[in-house]
């Protein structure tokens, strides 16, 4: 049974029965749904940071492993940027280097990414600064890559070169080991015929007439022909700066303008020209200037047999 409350009333010096007003009520009742709502609001939005939904654990999962990925993603990019770096090391103190090519500096192999934004797509997303960084860092590592490649290649080519250089160099004798005696070397002489003393600019090797003569490195004939101090004499361009002149020939096997190869034969040993017995005067030219041909005979001696000959070429004396 429902309470029933009174109030006194001062003019009539009695109580009286308080009357409950609809309006009163629904005013009550619209006070009350509207605490109830919103303590459901607070209620639904607490539960909500506490209880995930299986859609929600799903991103959030994806989320996390897309950060795992991309730590190790970096990671091996560090991993495989140290390892360019040594390469590029090796590429600049050895490969070019050897190729006597000139290193390729820092600037050329770091150089940024100038211009504008490159990445300017990228902003506006929740991790924009993840993504930005890692695809940076393979735009640079990418780079370098690209560098380096055109750097092998240039050394490919280089090595192409080099291989025919070092074939074209006068690097063998221009005679047969054993069919030879060497009895003048490159020094200051007296001329056995004109009997002034001058510089031997080259190496006398005498042998029976006859004896063959090669071609100490690849090149081209550019004159065969005879001379009244060298007789029959043979001058080969090897290119690179060098020539070869094989003087005093009984015989000349070649013509001018012909190609020949390291160990082809040219001509046979005489004593023509300004000769004294048979024998072969041998000259290696660098740039136009005549150098000690036993320099060159390291493709083709032991250390025992280029010693014999030094000392051969020392002590003996000129046939020219």
């Amino acid at each position: 049974m429902a309470k029933v409350k009174y109030f006194y009333d001062a003019d009539t010096l009695s109580y009286r029965k308080i009357e409950k007003k609809k309006r009163d009520y629904f005013k009550r009742s619209i006070f009350f749904i509207l605490g109830a709502s919103l303590l459901m609001f607070i209620g639904f939005v607490g539960l909500s940071q506490v209880i995930i939904t299986p859609a929600h654990r799903a991103d959030k999962d994806e989320l996390e492993n897309l950060k795992l990925h991309y730590t190790l993603i970096n990671k091996r990019l560090d991993e495989s940027a140290t390892i360019l770096g040594q390469l590029q090391e090796r590429d600049n103190n050895i490969y070019r280097t050897y190729f006597e090519a000139d290193p390729i500096s820092d600037d050329v192999r770091k150089a940024g990414f100038g211009g504008v934004n490159r990445y300017k797509a990228l902003d506006g997303f929740n991790n924009s600064k993840m993504i930005k960084g890692l695809t940076k860092n393979v735009d640079i590592l990418s780079k370098q890559i690209a560098v380096q490649s055109q750097s092998l290649d240039e050394i490919v080519s280089l090595a192409k070169e080099k291989e025919k250089m070092l074939a074209s160099i006068p690097a063998v004798l221009p005679i047969k080991k054993g069919s030879f005696y060497v009895a003048s070397g490159y020094k200051m002489r007296m001329h056995p015929i004109l009997k002034i003393r001058k510089l031997h600019k080259g190496m006398d090797f005498t042998a029976p007439r006859g004896t063959p003569i090669y071609a100490s490195g690849n090149g081209k004939i550019y004159r065969a022909q005879r001379s009244s101090t060298f007789g029959k004499v043979v001058y080969i361009d090897h290119g690179y700066g060098y020539k070869s002149i094989y003087a005093h020939m009984s015989k000349m096997v070649v013509r001018r303008g012909q190609q020949v190869r390291r160990g082809d034969i040219i001509g046979y040993v005489g004593s023509t020209g300004l000769s004294v017995a048979p024998h072969l005067h041998y000259e290696v030219h660098k740039n136009g200037k005549a150098l000690n041909p036993i320099s060159f005979y390291y493709g083709d001696l032991t250390p025992e047999e280029f010693l014999a000959i030094q000392q051969s070429s020392e002590e003996g004396q000129s046939f020219d």
